[in-house]
């Protein structure tokens, strides 16, 4: 297992990384300004159950073979830029009118969970980070490098569920008058939108020379 001193870095490293808002964040945001507090916690919950995907991926190499594969990566790649612009587009076709502007558009919390799930699992920057940073901070003098994955992925896992449901509690404290405005809810949705169309366009075209020289 790694010793104190490696793992309280890769802690500080993780906090920093977790800190840079991503698709992860801005869902968790979006969810929470829209409905609330258990909403985007929810959301957070859904985003890290992703988390442990990756992390088992990771333990078990398949991380490995989807970066070593042109074809595996650029299949990932793009259904999570697929996803995510569909996520876009349906922002911005609600337009909530009548009695519907008095509330905010209501999801199953069911589905907040999955759509968190699938964001972050189709999030192919995702699996790229745990190949290339976990395994910085494992040795292998120190016993086998799967069960040192598995645990530095917990300590990921938990610190951004800190993180990540600090973000939720935030915007959610700050979302009432938000909520209770159609007009603020429409430039919500239509911002959210944007802003998830934008994620999905950057997705599709990150990492082209990288899967080039894979192939």
């Amino acid at each position: 297992m790694p010793d104190l001193t490696t793992i309280a870095l890769f802690a500080a490293a993780t906090l920093a990384l977790l800190l840079v808002p991503g698709p992860a964040v801005l869902y968790i945001v979006t969810r929470s300004v829209a409905q609330g507090r258990g909403a985007g916690m929810v959301s957070v919950l859904g985003i890290h159950l992703g988390s442990v995907v990756h992390v088992a991926a990771a333990a078990l190499g398949v991380s490995a073979l989807l970066a070593a594969s042109a074809t595996a990566f650029t299949l990932v790649k793009y259904l999570g830029a697929a996803y995510l612009v569909w996520l876009g587009v349906r922002k911005l076709m609600s337009r909530p009118d009548g009695a519907e502007a008095a509330e905010a558009p209501v999801a199953s919390r069911s589905r907040m969970f999955w759509e968190g799930f699938v964001v972050n699992v189709l999030n192919p920057k995702t699996a790229i980070f745990f190949l290339a940073f976990l395994p910085q901070f494992t040795d292998p003098s120190r016993g086998p490098i799967a069960p040192q994955i598995l645990l530095l992925g917990a300590i990921w896992i938990a610190l951004g569920m800190a993180s990540d449901g600090a973000f939720a509690l935030l915007a959610s404290a700050m979302a009432g008058r938000l909520r209770r405005s159609a007009r603020a809810r429409r430039r919500l949705d239509v911002t959210s939108g944007l802003v998830y169309v934008g994620l999905g366009a950057v997705t599709a075209f990150t990492g082209e020379s990288a899967a080039a020289a894979r192939a």
